[in-house]
């Protein structure tokens, strides 16, 4: 049987806000009827695919985005004010003033502190998506892949606080400040590992899915020493993503611009996006998949649904 051979992992990407475009993948796939039998996250990707491997549904998921973006706490949060001050859409030259201004602030505070916002006060973001649970107890298998500070070492999450997990994966370098655990201290998966296709095919996955929601790269003169340095960090991590993706059996690729990673004006867009992407590669997914129609017909039978129930407790 096809559902004893194949075991489909989706390895989602990070790139900030750019990453709610995996919510629309996640829609797509479950139109499909697409199974998805483990799920790997960097970063935003953590926070997505941890959230749906729990039980949020990508519908749900959307509706907490919009609800969150619309809450007090991120409207007075410094992740507002960065998306702001990097938003290319239209906005009042007053409001694109004080955003600016604020930026400023955190920045100059950033040079006494390891990062823009602390552990806590991200905290409450990550607990608005993710339950308290721990990795072992979700849905579908979940791995969080984060960054050790101390000994450069990538780190993947397969046990123990799904929350904890997840913001050590969301600490973006500078925005975040890293979670100290034990000797570890641990940022942002995307530092090692941009687009987590490797660590779901060491996972067990037989096919991967991987998504990737990196920004375009800069096309402005590079005037000064700064230009250079961002520069620099997108050809690394250019050539990062490139290594993930050639491991991966099919890749989709939202075309989400050069959008900065703080600035959710877009979230909506976005999730379409995802979605409009995926329907695009679903020719490719089913390539891939040898005998998944055999295996949709087969689940619709009691004795299917049976053992793909089984099947599931095992995994988890």
């Amino acid at each position: 049987m096809f559902w004893r051979k194949k075991r489909i992992g989706l390895a989602l990407g990070g790139g900030g806000a750019r990453g709610l475009a995996h919510i629309g993948v996640l829609k797509a796939l479950e139109r499909e009827k697409i199974p998805v039998h483990l799920i790997v996250g960097t970063s935003i990707g953590a926070l997505v695919g941890g959230a749906y491997a729990s039980g949020t549904s990508p519908d749900e998921l959307q509706e907490r985005v919009e609800s969150y973006l619309k809450s007090s706490d991120f409207r007075s949060s410094a992740m507002k004010a960065f998306g702001t001050a990097h938003s290319k859409g239209e906005i009042g030259l007053a409001q694109k003033i004080q955003a600016h201004l604020r930026n400023y602030f955190y920045l100059i505070q950033a040079m006494f502190k390891p990062g823009i916002l602390s552990n806590e006060d991200f905290q409450t973001t990550i607990d608005y998506f993710i339950p308290d649970i721990q990795i072992e107890q979700t849905r579908i298998p979940f791995r969080a892949v984060a960054t050790d500070l101390v000994s450069g070492q990538q780190i993947t999450f397969s046990r123990g606080s799904l929350r904890q997990a997840v913001l050590a994966s969301c600490a973006v370098p500078g925005a975040i400040a890293p979670l100290k655990e034990g000797e570890k201290l641990l940022s942002d998966g995307g530092i090692t590992c941009l687009v987590p296709s490797s660590v779901a095919r060491q996972e067990g996955a037989d096919v991967v899915i991987s998504v990737a929601v990196d920004r375009c790269m800069s096309s402005e003169e590079l005037r000064n020493v700064v230009d250079v340095y961002y520069r620099v960090s997108e050809i690394m991590g250019e050539r990062l993503k490139d290594y993930e993706l050639a491991q991966a059996d099919v890749v989709i690729l939202p075309e989400v611009g050069d959008l900065h990673w703080s600035d959710f004006s877009q979230a909506i867009n976005l999730i379409n996006e995802g979605e409009r992407a995926t329907r695009e590669k679903l020719e490719d997914i089913r390539r891939v998949l040898p005998g998944i129609r055999k295996w949709f017909r087969f689940l619709q039978t009691s004795k299917g649904r049976e053992i793909h129930k089984g099947r599931n407790k095992i995994q988890g």
